[in-house]
Formats: structure tokens, C-alpha cells, sequence
């Protein structure tokens, strides 16, 4: 069996602009991936790789021939080899990630098509306890945070607020009286050092803030585990966690793992570092970047795996390309979802 295969660039606008501790975004390039068999089954695939964990996009357009190329006589059943030749084809575990998840998804997709099942049942996941993702609101003036948050909680009882200015403790205070019962998560993206960060750990908590992502820098997983021995709040690992290889790091310095197909480079990669986050005694949050269904709904079906979730990349985005799976107030229930594969369609 020989797939067929392309890719396309899409630049979409973000409903606002989108600003962490490192930058502000406007557009979002979103990398589709689409994959048919002979039989016409096609599976579809997306991501946004962030400059922070990926090339720039001229190079992963030169990537992604080879990728495609090593993929294109696989059964899409066949996950474990399938993230082993895409690894091979990038040049090892950490490279082209985004563009490996957008192929690992689309092989998925496929897969699942191909037995008309979702996916995560071809997983053999339980869809019985639906998780409620996070909304997120990025940095900017803190009156138009303060107002973000305002609406957003009106629809989404969870919020994630961005951090990683000199007034986090004005946004903390003026977001917290405009939304004095909504659950606040808080990501400072590494922008403190730990003693910046035990000290805000302490000002989060007295304002019910959940717990803390990203503290300090990503290499810094001393700072880190010293943030969670010396404040109150858990805290929660996403730059410091990329490859299955860092869950036993983490899990000395943090209590909850935060996972992303995009990230981490496709389904197989994300699955393993579930149970080994498991094992290790860590909890886990699913994330994403700025991006479509064509990722996000792939990353919804793994939510049985999960204790949070942050998927609300398709959300900030001002249009999708793609249609994904029912998200009413943030709730992710699979066990509504009948369609077969992922659930993302073109619209």
C-alpha cells in the first residue's frame, strides 16, 4: 500500500493579539498535512511549530518531503514504527517536531478512518470522565486583560492567565476582581527566576490561584523543584518537558506534566510520556499552541489520559480552517463523539 501525500501553510489571524513572556503574536502559521490510502480514506494532520522548539518554516518546508517520503509505505496502524522513521528522517527525537506531529496526526486520523472508529477508541481509551479546557488570556494591557477575562469567564469557567511582566501582580489583582469565582491558572512561560517565583507562588495563592506553569527557565529544573518546596501552589512543567527522556527529570522537580503533540512530535511520543508521567507520579495537563482542529481535536481524543486540559488553541484563533470536536464551555466529552478518526473536517 503506497499513501498519497501533501502538505499546505495556512497563516490565520488570532481572534486578539497573543502575548507571552517572550513575544506577541498576531498570526498563526498552521502546517496541515493531508494522507490518503487507495481505498480514498483521508486523514488530516496539523500544527503550529513554535520558534521555541522548532525551525524556522523554510526549513521544515525542505524537511517534510523526507518525512512524508519515509512514512508513505506505512500501514497508519503501525504508530510505534511510524514515530521511529519520522524521528530517523528528521535527525533524532528533538528535531522538526511540529512537522512530525502534523504526519503523526494525519497517519492517526487515517488509521481510525480506516475502521471507522474516533480515535480514541481505536486507542482504547474510556471516554467517561469529560476534562473542561482552560481558556487563555494573554499579556497586554492589564485593563484589557482584566476585560478578556471578563468575557471569556462567561463562557469558560477555567481561565489561564499568561504572566511574565513587571506588574504580574497588578494583572493577578485586577483579573481576580473581575472574575472572583472563575478557577485561574497562571503561566509565566520561565520569564522568573525561583526567587521571583516562590515569592509569586505566595501572592497566587492568597488570590486562589490553581498552580503555577512554567516558572522559571526551562533548563532550571533546580529553581523549579525549589518553587514547589518553598511555595504553595503546585506547579505544573511544559518548556522543561519535551521528550519522553525528561518525565524522570521532571518528576523531581514539579507535580504536573504538561504535554503537547505539537511539542513533542505526534501521538506515539505523547502516549509514551502519559504513562511514564504515570509512573512517575506526576499528573497531566494537555496543551497546544495557536492551531487548528486539524491538531486540536487529535489532542482532545488523548484527554482520557489526562487531569487537565488546555486545549483552546482553535479558539483564539479569529477563523478556523477546521471544523473539531464540540467544546460547549470548555467541556471535552468523547463520549458524544461519533464520527470516525480525529473529528476534524475542512470547512
Amino acid at each position: 500500500m503506497t499513501l498519497a501525500t501533501d502538505f499546505e501553510w495556512y497563516d490565520l489571524e488570532l481572534a486578539e493579539p497573543f502575548g507571552i513572556s517572550r513575544g506577541t503574536t498576531t498570526v498563526s502559521e498552521n502546517l496541515v498535512v493531508r494522507i490518503e490510502d487507495p481505498a480514498g480514506n483521508l486523514g488530516v494532520g496539523g500544527a503550529a511549530p513554535a520558534d521555541y522548539y522548532s525551525a524556522s518554516r523554510e526549513r521544515i518546508t525542505d524537511a517534510l518531503p523526507a518525512l512524508l517520503a519515509a512514512v508513505e509505505d506505512c500501514d497508519p496502524h503501525d504508530r510505534q514504527r511510524i514515530a521511529r522513521r519520522l524521528a530517523d528522517a528528521a535527525g533524532g527525537p528533538t528535531a522538526h517536531p511540529g512537522a512530525r506531529a502534523a504526519v503523526s496526526i494525519a497517519l492517526a486520523d487515517l488509521a481510525a478512518k480506516q475502521i471507522e472508529m474516533p480515535l480514541y477508541r481505536l486507542l482504547g481509551l474510556d471516554p467517561g470522565r469529560p476534562v473542561t479546557t482552560s481558556f487563555t488570556v494573554g499579556i497586554d494591557d492589564t485593563d484589557r486583560m482584566a476585560e478578556r477575562a471578563a468575557r471569556a469567564a462567561e463562557t469558560y469557567p477555567i481561565l489561564k492567565l499568561k504572566l511574565g511582566t513587571d506588574r504580574d501582580r497588578e494583572i493577578v489583582r485586577a483579573v481576580r476582581d473581575r472574575v472572583p469565582d472563575a478557577t485561574i491558572r497562571v503561566d509565566a512561560n520561565g520569564a522568573w527566576d525561583a526567587d521571583e517565583a516562590v515569592a509569586m507562588s505566595r501572592f497566587l495563592d492568597d488570590h486562589g490561584i490553581e498552580f503555577v506553569e512554567q516558572p522559571v527557565p526551562a533548563a532550571d529544573l533546580a529553581g523549579l523543584a525549589r518553587v514547589g518546596e518553598a511555595g504553595p501552589l503546585p506547579v505544573a512543567a511544559d518548556e522543561s518537558c519535551v521528550v519522553p527522556d525528561d518525565i524522570p527529570r521532571v518528576a523531581e522537580a514539579a507535580d504536573i506534566a504538561v504535554l503537547k503533540l505539537t511539542k513533542s512530535g505526534g501521538v506515539c511520543p505523547v502516549l509514551r510520556m502519559c504513562h511514564a508521567a504515570r509512573a512517575c507520579g506526576l499528573d497531566v495537563m494537555l496543551g497546544c499552541m495557536t492551531e487548528t482542529n486539524a491538531a486540536i481535536a487529535a489532542a482532545a481524543h488523548l484527554t482520557p489520559l489526562a487531569d487537565y486540559a488546555d486545549l483552546d488553541g482553535a479558539l483564539l484563533l479569529a477563523e478556523d480552517v477546521f471544523g473539531g470536536i464540540e467544546m460547549s464551555g470548555g467541556g471535552i466529552d468523547l463520549s458524544r463523539v461519533d464520527r470516525p478518526g480525529t473529528g476534524a473536517c475542512e470547512r
